[in-house]
């Protein structure tokens, strides 16, 4: 079965995360005025605007999430080791909720999800410019060229075409380069962002993608191989 005949599977729990973004929402614009982190209050003002941080992270963490999605599934497909298999389904799980919630937010904000002129990572203040991902990978996304830690096209065809132990080392190195580019963008929000409900999710993506980077570097040296750093 082909890639792009799997890739509707990537969506099925998209419309409850969309739900769950909504609550989070609501729950955000209360607890700004109440911020009790080491930063001043966030004034209630209305949605974010346009460019904000907000919303800049918002539209390129769905971006990177649905790459991270669209590898598990295929992994998934190429192996019948269970470790790989069921690490595949919970970052597959999580970061489809995890997107739903990031649009979810978007569209409660009544802002675009792309942006054509919007280059990626400009709401870290690069404009223009764009991250690769570590070892130098990173592939083009809509609105921008580069996105950090993100697979190229190549890659990703050798992926689904390559099975059992091959396919397991590369969807580790993959997916490790994949989660330290999100980590540095989730930092960014978690430092940037207004919305503490997406500051909450952004410092949990966090700790738990550093948490899977120790997992899959531990998988890897179980297959005699390493992190492509």
């Amino acid at each position: 079965m082909s890639r792009t005949a799997r890739l509707p599977r990537t969506y099925w729990v998209a419309g409850t995360a969309v739900l769950l973004a909504l609550l989070f929402a609501a729950v955000a614009t209360m607890a700004a005025a109440a911020n009790s982190d080491d930063r001043p209050a966030v004034p209630v003002s209305g949605p974010p605007g346009l460019r904000s941080a907000d919303a800049g992270f918002a539209r390129d963490m769905a971006v990177h999430h649905q790459q991270a999605v669209e590898m598990s599934f295929i992994v998934r497909d190429r192996t019948r080791d269970e470790p790989v298999r069921t690490l595949a389904y919970d970052i597959a799980n999580t970061q489809a909720n995890q997107r739903g919630m990031l649009l979810g937010w978007l569209d409660l904000w009544g802002l675009p999800k792309v942006l054509a002129d919007e280059p990626p990572m400009s709401w870290m203040g690069t404009p223009g410019g764009g991250h690769e991902g570590h070892g130098g990978h990173a592939a083009a996304r809509p609105g921008g060229p580069l996105m950090p830690g993100m697979a190229t096209k190549e890659e990703l065809t050798r992926l689904d075409a390559i099975e059992g132990r091959d396919a397991e080392v590369l969807y580790l190195q993959l997916m490790t380069d994949h989660h330290e580019g999100g980590v540095a963008m989730a930092e960014g929000c978690a430092k940037l962002c207004a919305t503490p409900a997406e500051r909450a999710l952004a410092q949990g993506m966090v700790d738990a993608q550093q948490s899977e980077i120790a997992l899959m570097a531990d998988m890897l040296r179980k297959r005699g191989a390493a992190p492509r750093g």
